[in-house]
């Protein structure tokens, strides 16, 4: 056709550049190209063309609002002089389909594929081209896909971008954090779990038996960092198969004791060494505190904070009472004991001891009053050493209980009879009434082990028939609690063994920690 133009019509040359890069711009989108019948008279589109290009004004206003229209038959003005015949289509099912009516001109499918001038577009799965109602026409739903092509990078939002890069960081952050609190055998952290343990389930609801002298190492769980302050079974008997430990290297972390020895979770809500940590009465809770001065009441599954305030002392020693399970106590690095309440997040009573420290809290049966050790020595006797409380009038009871120049770190209270121990630093355990005036038993020292300054913990079994506690040289002494003697001694740790514990429910299972970090099971 651009000859005929070129010798027919001398105005063909006036076409302007704009002209003809709008006619290669358009040919190059569209993936159909329009072909002409040639049926029609030269004359009649030659007239049609040399008077749609004979303005150049109306030529380039055409041009810009529809450029393809150069090059088809008439004018914005002229009517169209084509003739109209049948044109044989082919729809998605392979019919062949003529369809009437339609200008003389086909569609050609297969002189240019959109893929070849998009690459990094996927037009797979763009709709038919054709209806299969017979239908020649019909609207193009472009469902344009990015697809990946070796060596083209796709463009990506800013906003995408850096969700993308907090993902990956908070990702990596969980795998690091769950790394950590795996033990040594590669064992990865647990979920926690409230069923109950297969090994727990034969011994609930039944009378526990006797207690026999622990002999096997179960397992050795060596994931703390620092030194293990105090170990604890969880008080609820279903669920007692998890272990709470508190640590100077900040954390506490509950355990999976009975079944697997690995650690279930980690708690790291502490900025600084974590002294003490407690199991609520429910067993869903953990009460801790540490030498950052922060109380933080800890949900077990979750990890997040029921309660947490700032204490206005370091934390050495909190329990909770007996009967109120809101209500705890708090002693510290002051001369003041507090009584708190999780519900409120307040202070509800205060007990003014005039010390220095509080080492260790007891309630008494019945949870009417409490005992508390103090760092509180003099030349001749230890005077306030054990300090008798009434809860609810925060009276002082007693302060003349024991008369030793030893300090107390540790108490602990007898299951069956009215009686409890002291862990001097005396190299001995010390044998009291819980009766007034609280008298202690001259008759039964329990002695043999060393203590030498170590904030050494014992524990009676559950059956009240022997006395636990670890030593300062790394071993555990089991006392007769009827005789005072040393029924047997096991080798326990290298370092100094700060804690001891039977379990409440299996008989003869035994859990201890040192000061290295490490928490052995023992059967």
């Amino acid at each position: 056709m651009l000859w005929k133009c070129k010798y027919r019509y001398p105005s063909f040359w006036k076409i302007s550049a704009q002209r003809l890069l709008h006619f290669a711009y358009w040919t190059r989108m569209n993936s159909s190209l329009v072909a002409y019948d040639d049926s029609d008279s030269d004359t009649e589109t030659g007239e049609a063309e040399n008077e749609n290009l004979s303005s150049p004004e109306v030529g380039l206003e055409n041009s810009a609002m529809n450029p393809v229209q150069h090059f088809a038959s008439g004018g914005l003005n002229t009517k169209p002089t084509h003739k109209m015949q049948a044109v044989e289509c082919i729809d998605s099912t392979g019919r062949s389909i003529v369809c009437e009516g339609s200008p003389a001109y086909q569609i050609q499918t297969n002189k240019m594929d959109l893929s070849d001038i998009y690459p990094w577009k996927d037009y797979s799965n763009q709709a038919n081209k054709f209806s299969g109602n017979g239908s020649c026409s019909q609207k193009r739903v472009n469902q344009d896909k990015f697809v990946t092509i070796k060596g083209i990078r796709p463009y990506v939002p800013k906003r995408l971008r850096q969700e993308t890069t907090s993902q990956v960081y908070e990702k990596k952050e969980s795998e690091e954090q769950r790394e950590s609190c795996a033990t040594k055998a590669g064992i990865p952290e647990e979920q926690i779990s409230t069923k109950v343990s297969e090994f727990i389930k034969p011994y609930l609801g039944s009378k526990y038996k006797s207690t026999e002298i622990p002999r096997n190492r179960v397992f050795q769980m060596s994931k703390h960092s620092g030194p293990v302050n105090k170990i604890q079974w969880c008080p609820v008997q279903g669920w007692s198969h998890m272990l709470l430990s508190a640590s100077m290297d900040k954390t506490f972390k509950v355990w999976n004791a009975v079944d697997t020895g690995c650690c279930l979770k980690t708690y790291s809500c502490h900025s600084c060494a974590v002294r003490t940590a407690q199991w609520s009465l429910c067993g869903r809770r953990i009460l801790s505190g540490g030498f950052d001065s922060m109380l933080n009441l800890t949900d077990v599954e979750t990890g997040g904070q029921i309660f947490s305030s700032k204490n206005e002392f370091r934390v050495s020693t909190l329990k909770f009472h007996v009967s109120e399970p809101n209500i705890f106590i708090c002693g510290g690095f002051s001369p003041e004991v507090k009584a708190w309440d999780i519900r409120n997040c307040k202070v509800i009573k205060t007990y003014k001891a005039a010390v220095q420290q509080t080492l260790d809290v007891l309630f008494l049966p019945e949870g009417k009053e409490f005992l508390t050790s103090t760092d509180a020595v003099s030349r001749d006797s230890a005077d306030r050493t054990i300090i008798a409380w009434d809860f609810h009038s925060s009276a002082k009871i007693s302060n003349q209980i024991f008369h030793e120049r030893y300090t107390c770190p540790s108490l602990t209270l007898h299951p069956r009879e009215p009686a409890f121990v002291a862990q001097t630093n005396g190299n001995y355990m010390a044998l009291f009434s819980t009766q007034r005036p609280y008298k202690i038993n001259k008759r039964k020292r329990y002695e043999g082990h060393k203590v030498e300054g170590f904030a050494v913990g014992c524990e009676f079994s559950p059956d009240g028939m022997l006395l636990v506690t670890g030593s300062s040289e790394g071993k555990v002494f089991f006392y007769n609690y009827h005789t005072a003697r040393i029924t047997q001694t096991l080798s326990a740790h290298n370092e100094a063994c700060v804690s001891a514990t039977f379990h409440p429910v299996l008989p003869s299972l035994l859990a201890t920690c040192d000061w290295t970090g490490d928490i052995k099971i023992w059967q």
